[in-house]
Formats: structure tokens, C-alpha cells, sequence
């Protein structure tokens, strides 16, 4: 691939696909390598002139009180990484670690950080050769910097912990031999600077935006499956209806079911019946997918805001000053991923209402269960309670964690943002949508199948079908369901599904 450069160009999250299917190569604008040098240059000025600077001359966090004497500056660095390294629990997949290093070096080359530029260059090394930091998965509270994955981050570029090269793990000082390159002797700030900063935070910010979209568009090919195999109105997905509401998400989604069922002889085959209303899971798709849209939406914003923000702190001014602020505080992502949450969490609860509808046999329409033979067989009844399962698991990992805040450091992090747990939980919430989805296209397929078999359905409902065919057995009665589930599940999450419409259907982005 060509090589990604670091300079003042505005990033969106969706320019962060790569990092997560394959290494990256980057390198440096020549005007962002003059802001890193010119800092650098400040700060050394500001130093040589006597003044207090945190972090810097002084100890961190309640210590900050602590002044340090100029032949220890280096080793205040080094043990500052040495000890903050206290991350625990599994390590976070290669995409996330790329994505951190990457921030990382877009936050430094904004000018306002006082490192060398030597520092800059060996994290680029350690993207070109995917020499990749192990970084534990928890231990930040989203303050005072990702304090403790950036801390093992940081190890590595030291030359200790340890990393992974082509897909093996390695003491760090064995993979640096492999390749060449020596630890880096960190100076004044450096250590500080890799630290602090909402990097982690912002990686998982990144990855939940991503899979939000995702998912989001695969609940409205979802859902418009289940709206034809249920034998519910298209009627109510007509562009003049939801052109009285002004929400561009709801307007979107009532589009893409609209078109996903055009052309479906199933859906034409009730064109007259009696029936007055369907279920809201059903005819209100567009005003919560649509709402839920909206939320990512916004929720987007605020991500790609701290992509492109300096997240640093002290900050080194182009007038000469070091000032202490706040840029390592991850309230505003901690919040984009307490939205993501709840909106994450509302595209499970309406599936599984949906699943619930073809359980009780869609009010005679349908066998219960969708069971070929009831009673004889249970169909589709337990995959419908895991689904349950995961919709209640989802209703109480939707709490917010932004509105929590456990002081640390001895009280000086007085108010923390739980960032990283906000974005972690609603990467828990996605995977949960994910496996709520998939027992519903698995249910509204059959149906399809094994009902409405002598009736065309629309090309998309085919083509999907088209696909998972080889994945799920809808014509063999009561089986084991668990690898069939999960099979879909990894369809919808790799983008297999919306690969197989994207031909035939284009449906509204974000």
C-alpha cells in the first residue's frame, strides 16, 4: 500500500480501515518535522532558563510539588514509563496498537510537544517494520493521559516489555536486533509526553465508529429481510412519509428498506390484504435505526475532532511558554462512546422484538418458532432467548461511564473520564448486535426459504441468501445452531454482507 503521511492534513476515522487488516507504512511531511524541531527548540530554551516545568524538573501527579536536579532528568523519564507500565488483562489486536502509535505521531506533529525528533522517527520505525507494543487492555481511567496502555507503548520503544513482529510475540530488545534498530534513550519530556494523551481511548473511539457504521447499515438490510419474510407493509417506507421528519437518519434508513424490497414478489403478494398495522419493530425501523444513526453520527464528530487535536500536556506554545491544561482528559470520547452504547444497544433491542414477532408465528402467519415441525421440534426458540440474553446484557452495559469518576493519584486526578471503559463496553455491545442480528437474518431467511419458497424475494434478500447459503442449514429441521450463528455473525462483521448488495442495492451512507 502507499505510505500514509503524518502532517497537518484533517483525518476521519474511516481513513483508519487499513490498520486493522494489514501492516501500514508512513512517513513525515517535511513542514511537520519542522514543528516537532522547532518545539523541541522552545522548550530546551524555556529549560535553560531556570524555570519549573512539570513533569519535566518536577515529580508527576501529587509529586508534581517535587523538584528534580538537572543530572536525573533523563532517569525521571525512563522510570516514569517503567512504572506506569501496570496495564492488565489481554493484550488489544493490532489494529488498535497501529492506530495508537499513528495518533500518537499526528498528535506531535501538530508542534506542541518539545520532543526530539529522533522520538518521532523510532515510533515511525516501529509502524514501518509492524514492530507492535503489547498493550494490555485495562488500567486507564481516560485522565491524565491513557496513562497505563501508553505506559507499555512507551516500554517498547525503550527496548523493554515486549511486542509482536509477523505475527509472533518477541521480548522487544530481540525483535529491535531482528530489524536493526536500538532502544531509544528517552531525554527530557519524552517520557511524559508518550504517556499522556488520549490515544488508547481514541483507537477504540475509532474501531466502535467503524463496526457502529457497519453494523448499522446490515440492521437495515436486517431488518428490511425480516419486514418481507414477515409478511409486513412496505407501504410504510415511502420516501414521502419520513420527508415529514427532519432526522437525516431516519430519512436514510426508511430509504434503504424501501429499495432493499423493491422488486420482491413476496412482499406484492399481500399487496391487499387486510391487515392495518404492523408491530412498531417492524414499521418504525426507520425512526430508531434512524435515530440510532443520528447518534453515531454525532457521536462521529466528536472522534474525528480528537483525532485531529493536540492530546499533550504541558504544552509547549509558540510564544515561548509551557503551560500545565487538560488536553489528556477523555471526557469528550468517553461521552461519543456512551452514545455509541445506547445507540449500539437499540439496534439489538428492535432485532430481537423482531425475532420475538416470527417466535409467536408473525400472529398465525408463520409455524411457531418457525418450526417445520411443532412440537415435534423447537425451530428457532433458543436462538431466540440467546438473543434475549445478549439484548438484556446489552441494556445494562449502555450505562454511561462517563458519569463516573474514581479519583486517583492521590487526589490531584480528582475527576476521570472511564473513557476506555465507554469504548470498550460498547465494542461488547457491537459484537452482542452483531450475534442479535444474525439469528435474525437466520430466522427471516428460512422463513424466506421454507415459506414463501414458491415467491420470488427482492434480488437483495436473494443475494444475501446467495451467500450464507453454505453457512446456515435452513431445511434440516432442529440442528446444533451455535457455529451457525457465529458463522453469520463473522459474515456481517468482516463486511461480507454488504459486499454481496453493494452491486445491486446502493444504500444511504453516512
Amino acid at each position: 500500500m502507499e505510505p500514509l503521511q503524518i502532517s497537518s492534513n484533517t483525518r476521519h476515522y474511516r481513513d483508519f480501515i487499513s490498520f486493522f487488516t494489514e501492516p501500514i507504512k508512513i512517513n513525515i511531511s517535511k513542514s511537520a518535522k519542522g514543528r516537532i524541531v522547532a518545539s523541541q527548540k522552545i522548550l530546551q530554551s524555556v529549560l535553560s532558563s531556570g524555570k519549573t516545568i512539570y513533569g519535566v524538573n518536577t515529580g508527576f501527579g501529587q509529586l508534581s510539588q517535587i523538584s528534580i536536579e538537572s543530572n536525573h532528568l533523563n532517569q525521571l523519564q525512563t522510570n516514569l514509563v517503567r512504572s506506569h507500565a501496570a496495564g492488565v488483562g489481554a493484550p488489544i489486536n493490532s489494529g488498535l496498537v497501529r492506530i495508537i502509535l499513528y495518533l500518537k505521531l499526528l498528535s506531535y506533529s501538530k508542534g506542541y510537544s518539545g520532543i526530539r525528533f529522533s522520538l518521532a522517527s523510532h515510533i515511525i520505525d516501529f509502524i514501518n517494520h509492524d514492530i507492535l507494543p503489547i498493550i494490555p487492555e485495562k488500567g486507564s481511567v481516560g485522565a491524565s493521559g491513557d496513562l497505563a496502555p501508553l505506559g507499555h507503548m512507551a516500554l517498547a520503544l525503550i527496548g523493554e516489555g515486549s511486542v509482536t513482529y509477523k505475527g509472533r510475540e518477541y521480548k522487544t530488545s530481540t525483535a529491535l536486533k531482528k530489524v536493526g534498530l536500538k532502544p531509544f534513550q528517552l531525554e527530557v519530556k519524552e517520557g511524559l509526553s508518550l504517556i499522556n494523551g488520549t490515544q488508547f481511548s481514541t483507537a477504540i473511539g475509532i474501531q466502535a465508529m467503524l463496526q457502529g457504521e457497519l453494523l448499522a447499515q446490515c440492521a437495515d438490510v436486517i431488518g428490511a429481510i425480516s419486514v418481507e419474510a414477515s409478511l409486513s407493509s412496505r407501504n410504510v417506507f415511502k420516501a414521502s412519509i419520513h420527508l415529514t421528519k427532519s432526522h437525516p437518519g431516519q430519512r436514510q434508513s426508511a430509504k434503504n428498506v424501501w429499495r432493499i424490497l423493491k422488486g420482491s414478489e413476496i412482499v406484492q403478494s399481500h399487496s391487499q390484504c387486510e391487515k392495518v398495522q404492523d408491530p412498531y419493530s417492524f414499521r418504525c425501523i426507520p425512526h430508531v435505526h434512524g435515530a440510532s444513526r443520528d447518534t453515531l453520527t454525532s457521536a462521529g464528530r466528536i472522534i474525528n475532532n480528537e483525532i485531529n487535536s493536540v492530546s499533550d500536556n504541558p504544552l509547549v506554545m509558540d510564544n515561548g511558554e509551557v503551560i500545565s491544561s487538560g488536553h489528556f482528559h477523555g471526557e469528550s470520547v468517553a461521552q461519543a462512546m456512551d452514545m455509541v452504547a445506547i445507540s449500539m444497544s437499540e439496534f439489538g433491542a428492535i432485532s430481537e422484538r423482531r425475532i420475538h414477532y416470527f417466535m409467536k408465528g408473525v400472529d398465525g402467519t408463520l409455524p411457531p418458532f418457525m418450526s417445520m415441525n411443532p412440537g415435534l421440534e423447537s425451530g428457532y426458540m433458543i436462538a431466540h432467548v440467546t438473543a434475549s440474553s445478549l439484548a438484556s446484557e446489552n441494556k445494562t452495559l449502555s450505562h454511561p461511564a462517563s458519569v463516573d469518576s474514581l479519583p486517583t493519584s492521590g487526589g490531584q486526578e480528582d475527576q476521570v473520564s472511564m473513557a476506555p471503559w465507554a469504548g470498550q463496553k460498547a465494542l461488547q455491545i457491537q459484537n452482542n448486535v452483531a450475534t442479535i442480528l444474525a439469528i435474525e437474518l437466520i430466522v427471516g431467511l428460512a422463513a424466506i426459504k421454507q415459506i414463501h419458497k414458491n415467491l420470488k424475494p427482492s434480488i437483495v434478500t436473494s443475494s444475501v441468501y446467495d451467500l450464507l447459503k453454505d453457512e446456515i442449514h435452513v431445511d434440516k429441521g432442529d440442528r446444533t445452531l451455535s457455529q451457525e450463528i457465529e458463522r453469520v455473525k463473522n459474515r456481517i462483521l468482516n463486511g461480507d454482507v454488504l459486499k454481496a448488495i453493494n452491486p445491486i442495492c446502493k444504500l444511504e451512507s453516512f
